[in-house]
């Protein structure tokens, strides 16, 4: 049979088809998700202020935090009620690997810029619920996993002191003292470098310095090598990262946090399939 004779009785129709859209059903808007409904805002003007983090539009997002401040709803409101829901439905469709990295990083800058504005109007930075020290292991370069755990961190209200990547222990150290964490974050891609956690968690001891947990993880990290050390949590997302620091502001030690990690997440993980 010739291309051309083929072609006249091929269903282009059904080739044309992308094989998810049988195999899964076709797409859904990103509002539409299951997860996102549980908690996106039902009420504007916090539907209107969470969809535009959603879909990480900054411009939309400042537009409509002015609108709400305009109308007067409470600046606190447009950041708790609308933003972080916002954000809350983003981490919802980064766990199920349908935003990836780029996703999260217009989201969150779209989050920050109507931030700013609500902030500027409330004449002082909202709260935060406590600090939490971030930081990549000393020789390591690789700091993607880090900024996430930041930005979570950041977008749930969490005053996060990001050290940077390829961080002296003795840094670490420095930090923890001044700013007495309720968490401290440790980074690693490679096996070569994720030797400083033991090695910064024996000096706190050393030193009488207490963090109520230390979360490490990165591409090279496993748990069995994060709970060889006292204080060591081993964090399976960076998505996780602000709800084990809540758990240590709610009075959690990483002793508890260890055995309780799939219910203080609040979802399965394979990794901690013997403590679920």
């Amino acid at each position: 049979m010739s291309l051309m004779d083929w072609a006249k009785k091929a269903d282009f129709d059904m080739i044309f088809k992308r094989y998810n859209v049988i195999i899964e059903g076709p797409a859904i808007k990103p509002e539409d998700d299951p997860d996102v409904k549980k908690v996106l805002p039902k009420d504007e003007p916090f539907k209107s202020l969470a969809m535009a983090v959603i879909f990480g539009d900054a411009e939309k997002a400042v537009q409509a935090a002015k609108s709400a401040l305009d109308s007067g709803t409470p600046p606190l409101d447009v950041i708790e009620k609308g933003l972080s829901k916002g954000m809350d439905a983003v981490s919802a469709l980064y766990a199920k690997a349908a935003y990836f990295l780029p996703d999260i990083m217009l989201s969150a800058d779209a989050m920050t810029a109507a931030m700013a504005l609500a902030e500027q109007k409330l004449g002082r930075a909202r709260e935060k619920k406590g600090t939490v020290v971030s930081f990549v292991a000393e020789g390591d370069p690789h700091d993607i996993g880090k900024n996430l755990v930041v930005m979570f961190l950041k977008a749930n209200g969490f005053e996060a002191v990001d050290l940077g990547r390829d961080v002296p222990d003795k840094e670490v150290i420095e930090a923890v003292k001044k700013y007495k964490p309720v968490m401290l974050t440790g980074t690693a891609l490679m096996t070569t470098t994720m030797t400083a956690f033991p090695r910064v968690a024996k000096a706190l001891q050393e030193q009488g310095v207490s963090v109520p947990v230390f979360g490490c993880g990165g591409g090279a990290v496993k748990r069995d090598f994060v709970e060889s050390y006292d204080m060591g949590v081993y964090g399976v997302k960076a998505f996780h990262a602000p709800k084990l620091a809540e758990a240590a502001l709610a009075g959690k030690s990483w002793k508890d946090i260890r055995k309780e990690y799939p219910k203080i997440v609040g979802e399965f993980v394979s990794e901690y399939a013997d403590r679920m």
